[in-house]
């Protein structure tokens, strides 16, 4: 097995991860958004619409990568390019928040024993 297949097995294995939003849910349940880590991929998907995305940081390019990443506890996408306008009318710290989470690491399973 090539390095790269034995580095790809490991992604597979690893965990999504969850950021909770309490404003997005229902009746003090909050949202759960599922995501896995930030790959060179998807750096230069949103990178195609953003191109300083990494060294001029846009809310439309956060929004993107919101859409991009986050999932439902069924792994299926939980945005879609539809609903970026309504993501850009949510308050500037719940999105900075939000996109945050995407790139810090706290697994399901870390998050639950908390």
């Amino acid at each position: 097995m090539s390095i790269a297949k034995r580095i790809a097995a490991k992604r597979a294995d690893k965990p999504r991860e969850v950021v909770e939003v309490p404003e997005w849910g229902e009746e003090g349940d909050p949202l759960r958004l599922f995501f896995t880590s930030v790959t060179a991929r998807d750096i230069e998907k949103v990178q195609r619409k953003h191109p300083k995305f990494l060294s001029d940081v846009t809310m439309a390019g956060m929004v993107d990568m919101i859409i991009e990443k986050c999932e439902d506890d069924k792994g299926e996408k939980a945005f879609t390019l539809e609903d970026k306008p309504i993501l850009m009318g949510e308050p500037v710290g719940l999105v900075t928040r939000v996109f945050s989470a995407v790139f810090s690491s706290t697994s399901v399973e870390e998050h639950e024993k908390n």
